[in-house]
């Protein structure tokens, strides 16, 4: 197969060539702009998955359909060593230049109170060097969203900018990537802002997206955040959605798998979008020629295990310390230990009932110092630290779970 037309892209957030198993996500969205565009209320989203599933992919698809309907629109990555003030101004400066609000003396006070609310950080004295603002001209405006309270600030903000939007007939959208990585205040001053805004029935509305225990971290800082959310969980696909993303891109190419090869790739990536891409790229490289067939994929699967080893499992696994992963291969083995329980036990046909795996293979925190042979509350650090760095979650008190589909796999191939 000739690599230059090689249609696959497995890249971090790279827009695959066909976005399957979507559609429910990208619809509801329309509705959510075309509700909000006509002035009913309506609840900001948030996109929660473990990594590889595609939620950066979709996240800036739903922000395609917000700048196609002429909306504002701003992106920012929350990092868990930066504060919300800057990437923030950033977005919603980009997010008031898309708005093309006539009134070019109300453009520059929103712009001014933007400026604003990102130098509060520097400090009321700080000198002019120190003084950070996302590239806007317009003067400081003097009084709003500048207190140095994050929750009075934001709130302000997202007002003035919702009064712009307003005056155009249209709404503005701030894409949230990695949003479990906010600091607390922050997040507590983000969950009050949407409460703020969605009671004045301003167009405003933010779309974040991270880990699984995001729901969590919002609940966490307000209570109501449970119903001040839409919350929709992003899973690998079915058979049908894979098999769509692998075979569309390749008819348009004027190649195609068979029925056998593309059982085989789900079987090996377990729908997962970022695993159907490096797959899809490795088998179509090292095919002779189309149909791709189940031979094909098996010759092409260790090159494919070969990338992610280094590329998806291992760059994260690299972000461990020594003891952290020790804990990491203790939770696999706690995982491989309960599925062979669980095997043992059908086979025995006991009819005694014995722990299984669930869907997103979590292990009790005992377990994991059980197999380790040391005390759980030795072991806190360790785990406090994987959770800060994204490796693991929390789905419910005393269990943990990989963010990253197959990693224990992974971890026992590469003992």
């Amino acid at each position: 197969m000739d690599p230059i037309r090689n249609p696959y892209a497995p890249g971090a957030g790279q827009r695959p060539p066909e976005l399957a198993g979507r559609d429910e996500q990208l619809s509801a969205f329309d509705v959510v702009l075309e509700r909000i565009a006509r002035g009913r209320p309506e609840r900001s989203l948030v996109l929660t998955g473990l990594r590889g599933v595609g939620k950066t992919v979709l996240l800036n698809a739903l922000r395609s359909a917000a700048v196609r309907r002429h909306w504002g629109t701003g992106k920012l990555e929350a990092r868990p060593d930066q504060g919300l003030r800057r990437p923030l101004s950033s977005a919603l400066h980009q997010a008031v230049r898309e708005l093309g609000h006539p009134q070019a003396d109300d453009v520059d006070h929103v712009l001014g109170v933007i400026r604003a609310f990102a130098q509060r950080d520097a400090g009321p004295n700080a000198k002019l060097r120190e003084q950070w603002n996302p590239g806007i001209d317009a003067p400081v405006v003097k009084g709003r969203a500048d207190s140095g309270d994050i929750e009075i600030d934001l709130v302000e903000l997202f007002t003035d900018i919702g009064g712009l939007a307003a005056d155009v007939g249209k709404g503005v959208a701030i894409f949230i990537d990695e949003m479990q990585d906010l600091g607390p205040d922050d997040v507590s001053a983000l969950c009050a802002a949407c409460h703020e805004i969605s009671q004045s029935g301003l167009p405003v509305i933010v779309v974040g997206a991270g880990l699984p225990h995001l729901p969590a971290v919002l609940s966490a800082s307000k209570s109501y955040s449970e119903r001040l959310f839409r919350y929709q969980r992003i899973d690998r696909l079915a058979r049908e959605a894979a098999d769509r993303a692998l075979s569309a891109p390749a008819d348009d190419e004027d190649a195609c798998f068979t029925d056998e090869a593309l059982a085989a790739m789900y079987a090996a990536t377990g729908g997962y979008p970022y695993f159907i891409q490096a797959y899809g790229k490795a088998v179509w490289d090292l095919a002779p020629s189309s149909p791709i067939t189940e031979e094909d994929v098996s010759v092409a699967s260790p090159e494919a295990e070969s990338e992610l080893a280094v590329g998806f499992f291992g760059s994260r696994f690299e972000r461990a310390t020594p003891g952290e992963r020790e804990y990491l291969h203790a939770m696999a083995d706690a995982a491989a230990a309960i599925v062979e329980r669980s095997a043992a036990a059908a086979a025995s046909s006991s009819g005694e009932p014995v722990e299984t795996l669930d869907e997103i293979g979590s292990v009790p925190t005992a377990d994991v110092a059980s197999v380790l042979g040391k005390k759980p509350q030795s072991l806190s650090p360790a785990r406090d630290s994987l959770l800060k760095k994204g490796l693991i979650y929390s789905g419910e008190r005393g269990r943990i779970a990989f963010t990253v589909p197959h990693f224990g796999r992974y971890l026992r191939d590469h003992a």
